[in-house]
């Protein structure tokens, strides 16, 4: 697309001058002598490359929803590109609900700075205006609220743990999982067809003046925590127990809700990190509110646990959607648990809190697990031993969730599912990663131990002795340019010739190639991928003649080229 170039003095057009740079226009007068278009040709082709940047293209709505920079533009979050997605959104939705106008949606927020719900809600509430439909504009629990009241749909405002300027969109089903497609294009393709805004789409007191919103927050609020109830099953221990708890919510929304999940434990309350545990968009102890990151962003938690005694640390990323705990080792350091490594403890804990009170044998066939598959197969080690399912879906927990939901349909059970990145779904009721039950649990978990003279720690190493070992190596590299990350993975495709993936890496040899964003599998008969594949993301994993699994992606929600590889070895065998 091109630009012109206007002064904004005196609002003429800026012509070339001489030497192919743009000729100086001075002010109108009585003009803002600061607004002025400078015959400087760099300066003004960082002013077209930033226009380009806002104005030169749309961001692509996904099964992430959408995530970006607040920002002018439609390249960026706003006003106005959240009031285009959400009219696209309710045209699809009428598509695909006859009865939306009475059974309505649910919106909610986190705590980030203009969170762009008070769009969403003038969008739909333009659109229900002569309906009767429950809508419903609530803090939290959105896939829970959805599941709860048969509802079309949920939206979530945040950007979950990116940094403070950004602002996110997520969508979820009636099923109560994250949209999967056909359902991303559908909806990417309703909003180009609606991009006008509606009339009424910036008249805040339709908001004010609205009978059909309602708040579902406190009813929801304790349903809620009497469904998590039901995954306390040593309460007298909890009661007693001498582990001191740390929690923070990283400025975000966490602290109110995990300790209701420890009063709905029977726990005494979590120790709160008192600078984090109120919201705050500035995020103003941590340059980056993700527990993900590890030693660097627990540290205020680390000295208070000091001060405390405590020995357990539990921290939620600011939507309370993730869980990171950190355990004092012997000798004094702090061990941070890897998503995997959680992953392993709490899989165990579940599947054996569910075998003692489930002692037929048969009762086993009906369970199952998940885990994306970038993450650990420890689950399948385990299930191999014990007789449950074992499911491998692809990255997010859009997939986890909605295979959750095939399943409990179909009368199975579905006891958990995690991916790497710090996500655990340890409830039917929830089909979605979510913070605060994992952190009950987890606490639960940590007590128990304690009565045996056990630790996290001790307790992940006897699982890998019995199930196996499985070590696990994850991280990323931040990149900016779409353009370089096209030509790595254009690399990685042809890389001894056209469609020639590699053979080795280093003196290691590679024996088969996945790649899910063109649909190749070289380990099937038919060179097809068996899970499903996305073109607008890259996926390609390779596996090692030593059985190693190595995979390399993009990121659907930051700007990160992700790299994950695991060893497995049989039980007996480190």
């Amino acid at each position: 697309e091109e630009f012109e170039l206007y002064s904004l003095g005196d609002g003429k057009p800026v012509e070339p001058g001489k030497g192919g740079g743009y000729g100086v226009t001075e002010p109108a007068a009585g003009g803002d002598p600061s607004c002025r278009v400078l015959d400087d040709m760099q300066l003004v082709e960082g002013r077209v490359k930033l226009l380009r940047e806002y104005f030169g293209s749309r961001m692509v709505f996904g099964t992430a929803g959408l995530r970006s920079m607040m920002a002018p533009g439609f390249s960026h979050i706003n006003d106005l590109t959240i009031i285009q997605t959400t009219q696209g959104l309710c045209r699809y939705l009428e598509k695909s609900f006859p009865d939306l106008q009475t059974r309505g949606v649910v919106i909610g927020f986190d705590a980030r700075a203009h969170p762009s719900s008070g769009s969403s809600s003038l969008i739909f509430l333009s659109y229900f205006k002569n309906g009767t439909s429950q809508f419903m504009f609530c803090f939290s629990f959105k896939p829970y609220t959805v599941s709860q009241l048969n509802l079309c749909a949920g939206i979530m405002v945040t950007a979950s743990h990116n940094p403070k300027q950004d602002n996110g969109y997520k969508v979820y089903w009636s099923n109560g999982a994250q949209i999967i497609p056909p359902h991303d294009q559908e909806i990417s393709k309703a909003i180009v067809e609606n991009l006008e805004p509606w009339s009424q789409s910036w008249d805040d007191k339709l908001v004010d003046s609205s009978t059909l919103i309602k708040d579902p927050y406190q009813s929801m609020n304790e349903k809620y925590f009497q469904d998590l109830q039901k995954h306390c099953f040593h309460r007298n221990k909890n009661k007693e127990t001498k582990l001191k708890f740390i929690h923070t919510s990283l400025h975000g929304v966490g602290h109110e809700f995990v300790q209701s999940a420890f009063k709905a434990f029977d726990f005494a309350p979590p120790i709160a990190v008192p600078k984090q545990k109120d919201p705050d968009p500035e995020f103003t102890t941590v340059k980056f509110p993700n527990p993900e990151e590890g030693k660097d962003v627990l540290k205020l938690s680390f000295c208070l646990a000091e001060k405390e005694g405590a020995t357990v640390i539990l921290a939620n990323d600011p939507d309370a959607d993730r869980l990171a705990v950190a355990e004092k080792q012997q000798r004094g350091e702090w061990k941070v648990f890897s998503g995997n490594e959680l992953g392993a403890l709490l899989g165990w804990w579940i599947f054996n809190c569910w075998k003692s009170l489930h002692p037929e044998k048969d009762d086993v066939k009906n369970v199952y697990m998940m885990a994306s598959t970038v993450s650990s197969k420890i689950l399948r080690a385990i299930a191999l031993k014990e007789g449950f399912h074992f499911e491998e879906t692809l990255t997010g927990f859009k997939w986890m969730g909605s295979r959750a939901k095939e399943l409990v349909d179909q009368g199975k059970t579905v006891l958990f599912a995690f991916e790497e990145a710090i996500g655990y779904m340890c409830s039917e009721s929830v089909l979605d990663k979510d913070g605060v039950s994992a952190a009950a649990i987890a606490a639960e978990l940590a007590s128990y131990l304690a009565t045996k003279d056990l630790t996290l720690t001790q307790q992940l190493k006897a699982i890998y002795e019995e199930y196996g070992y499985h070590l696990t190596k994850a991280s990323y590299f931040i990149c900016h340019d779409p353009e370089t990350i096209q030509r790595l993975f254009k690399k990685l495709r042809n890389y001894d010739g056209e469609n020639q993936y590699p053979k080795h890496c280093g003196k290691f040899e590679i024996s088969d190639v996945r790649d899910l964003t063109t649909g190749y599998d070289s380990s099937q008969p038919d060179k097809k991928a068996i899970l499903p594949t996305s073109k607008s993301s890259h996926m390609i994993t390779f596996t090692f003649a030593n059985g190693c699994v190595a995979t390399i992606r993009t990121s659907g929600t930051e700007p990160k080229i992700k790299y994950y590889a695991e060893l497995c070895a049989p039980p007996g065998n480190r």
